[in-house]
């Protein structure tokens, strides 16, 4: 197989700052919603609680230095990162920042470059923003919160534009159905949402996404902004027409949001269905000019897994595996994939459907900036008596989706870059604690708040650097 990866590609990985800053009440951060929420469901605490792990996270706050040394081992040419609201805006409303929080962010910035490291900056990752504006203003439910987004853009962007190249205004912002609290800061009771309000949410977030890329703009026109959603294609379980129909309407929703971020405009057919609910948005033609005249530089998404169709009226509530994924996407187990110990599909073909049908339906350049592979581990010696983690596994899984982006590339499609999630072991996502590991560089730090913080290398770090080194090569030695 012939290397397709350009000499510029961006092999990278990725964090965000709740997973692994910790320092939640450090140099003036105020309350994040991630601070109530012990787990990632949308059950929270009144205000912050013993037991939240992310509250320590793993100490990236106060040791990013040493651990950006690592990530300059590692040969990282992008990092992915977030930049936490609350750090800058303590409840949000502040009329002048948090100068030590900026700070934070330029020394961070700066060490990056040391190492030869682009920053890829995360606006606002879900569960970032302020406490404050969803306890008292509803988080996006609310329009006026929009106002105290773009002024945290305004200030972050102005301050790092020499520092800072690529951006994304959201995380996987098609999680919020899902996740309305976690990812939009809504803070009234989920099943108090209405379909109609939570069609307002999505508007005032693609609203946002425009009004952030209008601002980024006018300060500086050379800098690419994008903005993350899931994805990953959907099959049909059998041949049935009823499963294909199926199939293309879990797709055709799934890339509801990307039309947006790209075309400026709803797609018809949701356009269709609103009107046939009866559902009228508050939205100005002003409003919706912003949305069409404010659009992507790239696309940028999460891809973990595929899913399977089956025809609506097939599927019993009790039938026999059918689940809901945790990476918010409904489906069906797949008979022909593996599937991790969390029950997530492990497609590496489909990376290269999805790159291809978002390049026949966009013709933008994509970027990869989240993929990979999570389990249980546990130190263990090497020979030389040194610490590490015998991870084949994410190696495999790693290895197997870079070979199809490779086919991708083959294939005619411009993508930028790759930052699999995640560089390091921190607090999960996906169940919030440290058993689920991610991470290149293991973190002994544990749910019952033992360890000793230290960082050991894995095997597929050593991997990953000649990866880079290489600039893809290694991909195609026989192991």
């Amino acid at each position: 197989m012939k290397n397709n990866f350009p000499e510029d590609f961006l092999f990278g990985s990725a964090a965000a700052a709740y997973h692994f800053e910790g320092a939640t009440d450090k140099d003036g951060k105020g309350v994040s919603v991630y601070d109530v929420v012990p787990g990632t469901q949308e059950k929270r605490t009144e205000k912050p609680e013993p037991g939240n792990l992310k509250h320590r996270a793993v100490e990236f706050y106060d040791r990013y230095r040493d651990d950006v040394k690592l990530f300059g081992e590692l040969g990282l040419k992008v990092f992915r990162t977030s930049i936490n609201w609350a750090r800058i805006y303590p409840n949000g409303i502040e009329k002048e920042p948090n100068e030590k929080g900026l700070q934070f962010y330029d020394d961070l910035f700066d060490e990056l470059h040391k190492y030869g490291i682009e920053p890829l900056v995360t606006i606002t990752h879900s569960g970032e923003m302020p406490l404050y504006l969803a306890d008292n203003y509803n988080g996006f439910a609310n329009k006026e919160v929009i106002k105290h987004y773009e002024k945290y853009v305004r200030t972050i962007v102005e301050r790092y534009q020499n520092k800072v190249k690529y951006w994304l205004t959201f995380n996987e912002v098609n999680g919020t159905v899902d996740m309305p609290f976690f990812y939009a800061g809504v803070s009234q009771k989920e099943d108090s949402i209405t379909e109609k309000e939570m069609h307002q949410i999505i508007f005032n977030l693609f609203l946002a996404n425009s009004s952030a890329i209008k601002i980024i703009k006018e300060i500086n026109p050379e800098l690419l902004v994008g903005c993350s959603t899931i994805q990953g294609p959907y099959y049909p379980m059998t041949s049935k027409p009823e499963d294909f129909l199926k199939a293309y309407q879990d797709n055709r929703d799934r890339l509801a949001y990307t039309d947006v971020h790209v075309f400026g405009e709803y797609p018809t057919y949701k356009l269709k269905m609103l009107e046939d609910k009866g559902i009228e948005l508050d939205a100005t033609q002003e409003e919706w000019d912003i949305i069409k005249n404010n659009t992507v530089d790239y696309l940028a998404y999460s891809y973990y897994l595929s899913g399977v169709s089956v025809d609506a009226e097939q599927i019993g509530t009790e039938k026999e595996g059918v689940r809901r994924a945790v990476n918010v996407i409904g489906d069906e187990l797949n008979p022909y994939l593996e599937h991790n110990e969390w029950g997530w599909s492990i497609d590496p073909v489909g990376l290269r459907i999805m790159l291809n049908i978002a390049w026949d339906r966009y013709q933008i350049p994509q970027f990869i900036i989240e993929n990979g592979h999570s389990q249980i581990e546990k130190l263990e010696e090497n020979e030389d008596g040194t610490l590490t983690i015998q991870d084949d596994y994410r190696i495999d899984t790693l290895k197997r989706h870079l070979l199809e982006l490779n086919k991708a590339l083959g294939d005619g499609i411009p993508v930028i870059g790759y930052t699999n999630w995640a560089v390091m072991d921190f607090v999960s996502g996906t169940t919030g604690t440290m058993r689920k590991r991610w991470g290149f560089i293991y973190v002994d730090w544990h749910d019952d708040f033992t360890g000793t913080m230290d960082r050991y290398k894995k095997e597929s770090f050593n991997w990953y650097k000649e990866v880079i080194e290489s600039n893809g090569d290694k991909l195609f030695e026989e192991e």
